[in-house]
């Protein structure tokens, strides 16, 4: 097993798999703590601080020119706009429901890649799939007793949003031609993205932010493990796995993500959720299994 050539990217594969399903709790005890602006900024500064330093004492290259302006483009696009939103829409609605929204990225990711020059045309058995997925999340979003969610509406708009920015972002970084190690491009997309909404945390008035040991282990998680593990773990395995297996990542988060939330928030998670989340992970199902790859 371990002399398999893609041994290391399945596993690269696996730590996404589960690290990112427990970015969705991070993010909501760090939200305690920070505003959505300063969460962002501080997280990925650090992170993408961090990987590059690292990088420049093992002697890694680094980008020059253009290559250094498109790599920071796409971590802004893909981090920036994904888990910006994420951050956001958290504000608004549970994490496990935050996770189940994203489930729909692979849709996303379908629809570009038939956009791009030389990208595969979806068929109809995978449009069916997308079908099924999209009323999976509208009887999810369906009005209550008669009346709809306001919040709920939200956040389902606001990671729609991400999930543009990060499969967007995701397709053009794995079909970028880079003279550099995928941790590298990782570390410069951090820091970009940190860099970028350093300035609206800035500008932004919020209210006093007021430091507690919850919070920093929350930020203290996402920076370890959701930035600079698991993003550096998507990178590699973007790199050298198909897009239909690498989106599988998108099963297991929302399980990680409900489970912990469940635990630590007693977040509400009945038949009407788990009936949704069926009917989403069976139009994901059918679009995998019928995505050229």
């Amino acid at each position: 097993m371990r002399n398999h050539p893609l041994f290391k990217a399945y596993l690269a594969l696996a730590a996404v798999c589960f690290f990112w399903g427990t970015t969705y709790l991070g993010i909501r005890v760090a939200l305690e703590m920070l505003p959505p602006t300063v969460l962002v900024a501080l997280r990925y500064v650090l992170s993408g601080g961090i990987l590059l330093v690292a990088a420049l004492l093992t002697g890694a290259r680094l980008p020059r020119g253009r290559e250094l302006w498109t790599t920071a483009g796409y971590g802004i696009l893909m981090l920036g706009v994904g888990n910006g939103c994420l951050a956001f829409a958290e504000q608004r609605i549970s994490s496990g429901l935050a996770a189940l929204f994203i489930t729909t990225s692979p849709f996303w990711m379908v629809g570009f890649e038939a956009l791009v020059p030389g990208g595969a045309k979806p068929r109809w058995p995978t449009v069916f799939g997308m079908v099924v997925g999209f009323l999976g999340v509208g009887f999810l979003i369906s009005p209550k007793a008669g009346e709809w969610d306001p919040n709920l509406i939200a956040g389902f708009l606001l990671l729609q949003v991400g999930n543009f920015g990060w499969s967007l972002g995701s397709i053009v970084t794995r079909r970028a031609v880079s003279t550099v190690h995928s941790t590298v491009s990782g570390a410069i997309q951090q820091l970009a993205t940190g860099l970028a909404f350093a300035g609206p945390a800035l500008l932004i008035p919020h209210e006093p932010i007021h430091w507690n040991w919850r919070g920093v282990a929350g930020v203290a998680w996402l920076v370890v493990f959701g930035s600079i593990v698991a993003f550096s773990a998507y990178l590699y395995a973007l790199d050298r796995l198909p897009v239909a297996v690498i989106s599988m990542y998108t099963y297991v988060n929302p399980l990680v993500a409900v489970t912990l939330g469940w635990l630590v928030y007693r977040e509400p998670f009945g038949l009407r959720e788990a009936a949704a989340m069926v009917i989403i992970f069976l139009g994901v199902a059918i679009v995998k299994r019928t995505t050229r790859h």
